[in-house]
């Protein structure tokens, strides 16, 4: 049911800001898996991890879920009655095209009837009684001056030892290093088949949607917040993933 990503293969007359739109929304599996180094070993862990903190008659976040892929891997991981995960995305077109994903693979419809899909912006969601919050690549679209509020919120609905999966592209201070894992990401796109304009003009519709930081900066703020314990996990490329307890 996913189609090929092309959809910056030829040139645009009019370059407009990224959205996860019905056109995205077709291509994303291809998309994201060709585009952000490492993102199936996310999506894997998240479910192993989320297996080992979920704390009984609690629920599990998947914050900007986009297709549901996190929410199913942690569906199929949590072998509980009581498991509800809350899958929340502010793109109608995105949770259409999840739930048709999920019809489509009969194998995964028993663990798929624990996510419960919400269309909403996630500045709004009130977190409650959780144990397990997953944001994978999430926080960069999000105001900067939001973040910490949103963080702080999730963080006053978590239950003590729960955690809080957050998974990002980064950026660097120094500008040697930006530039070289920018091209290092580049060369990465190119290998998985994405031309020199696909990147260039994907690059030009993100660049002022996809707002990353520094590792440095997503460490601090959730020590500021209050999370016990701050860890990096994972990184490939400019690509990370933390988790951090409660």
């Amino acid at each position: 049911m996913s189609q090929a990503d092309t959809l910056y293969a030829k040139p645009l007359a009019k370059l407009v800001d990224f959205t996860f739109d019905e056109k995205v929304a077709n291509v994303f599996p291809d998309m994201i898996n060709r585009s952000v180094p490492g993102y199936a070993n996310i999506v894997a862990m998240s479910g192993i991890l989320s297996a080992e903190f979920f704390q009984k008659n609690t629920y599990c976040y998947d914050l900007g879920c986009s297709l549901g892929a996190s929410s199913l891997s942690m569906a199929k991981a949590i072998s509980e009655p009581s498991l509800t995960i809350i899958a929340v995305d502010n793109s109608q077109a995105m949770l259409d095209k999840a739930k048709a994903l999920l019809q489509a693979e009969q194998s995964a419809l028993k663990e798929a009837s624990c996510i419960d899909f919400i269309c909403a912006d996630i500045n709004d969601i009130c977190i409650r009684n959780a144990s397990v919050v997953v944001m994978n690549f999430t926080l960069q679209f999000i105001a900067p001056e939001k973040r910490f509020g949103l963080l702080s919120r999730i963080y006053q609905g978590m239950k003590k030892g729960a955690i809080l999966i957050l998974s990002e592209k980064l950026m660097y201070d120094k500008e040697e290093q930006q530039r070289l894992l920018i091209d290092m990401h580049h060369f990465f796109k190119k290998a998985n088949g994405y031309s020199a304009l696909e990147i260039s003009q994907k690059r030009q519709t993100i660049e002022n949607v996809l707002l990353p930081e520094t590792l440095e900066t997503h460490k601090q703020r959730l020590n500021d917040i209050g999370f016990k314990q701050v860890e990096q996990w994972f990184q490939c490329v400019n690509f990370s993933s933390l988790i951090a307890i409660k």
